[in-house]
């Protein structure tokens, strides 16, 4: 057990490291392009998201730790259509803080109530949790696409992925577009529309490649039938 232990903590380090590193980037963020720390929704927001956070680490941890050295950096055998499709959605998604930031902040662009807000913390809540969900049961849920040859790559239909085929997507758009109005901001939907854009055509793009070199997955997409909402699509 204290082996196990051991194990497990020199595989989150990295992670917690990366943490620290993107709490200063999202303090920047948020905080210089609203023109103050005296902003409310920016704190709750980061609050909300550090606790959200900690939740997943300690969920992960117990349930699938490899994952923090998998998802650590694009891996070797990623389709170079995908690294780039997989940085922008990083960028769209980072672009919601100070889209947010300069309209509830500083400009006041649409003023939105705080019944938007406490909507934008439950939609934020459902969708790290579901993403967090998604991500304990898959030990293949790196950040790009490829055929995991060297992990034993089979298909995973437990969990959320019995219901849907991409409850990664499906839950980080209901993130992002939770985050944009945590920050009381319509403004910031506008990435949140770009982020659903460019993982439309990655989900394709992940399906094609998969059901191409992945033994089972063309059964798997008859069985599920829905990619990202159960009777739409």
């Amino acid at each position: 057990m204290t082996q196990k232990h051991s194990q497990l903590r020199r595989s989150a380090a990295p992670s917690l490291g990366s943490l620290a590193i993107t709490v200063a980037v999202m303090v920047v963020a948020l905080f210089w392009p609203a023109g103050t720390f005296a902003w409310p929704r920016g704190w709750i927001f980061l609050g909300l998201f550090l606790a959200l956070t900690a939740m997943a680490i300690v969920w992960i941890w117990r349930t699938n730790p490899e994952l923090f050295a998998a998802r650590s950096r694009y891996q070797k055998g990623t389709k170079s259509w995908d690294a780039v499709v997989a940085t922008l959605t990083i960028i769209l998604f980072a672009a919601i803080l100070p889209v947010g930031a300069f309209d509830d902040g500083r400009f006041h662009w649409a003023p939105q109530p705080w019944w938007v807000v406490f909507l934008g913390y439950l939609l934020m809540s459902a969708g790290y949790l579901g993403l967090t969900w998604a991500q304990s049961v898959n030990r293949h849920f790196e950040p790009t696409v490829r055929i995991q040859t060297n992990r034993d790559h089979k298909v995973i239909d437990s969990g959320p992925y019995a219901v849907i085929r991409h409850p990664g997507y499906a839950t980080a758009i209901l993130l992002a577009a939770g985050t944009a109005l945590s920050l009381g901001s319509l403004y910031a939907l506008i990435p949140v529309g770009l982020l659903v854009v460019v993982l439309f055509g990655r989900t394709l793009g992940e399906e094609a490649e998969l059901r191409k070199g992945l033994e089972g997955y063309a059964e798997y997409m008859e069985r599920v039938r829905w990619r990202w909402i159960p009777g739409v699509w």
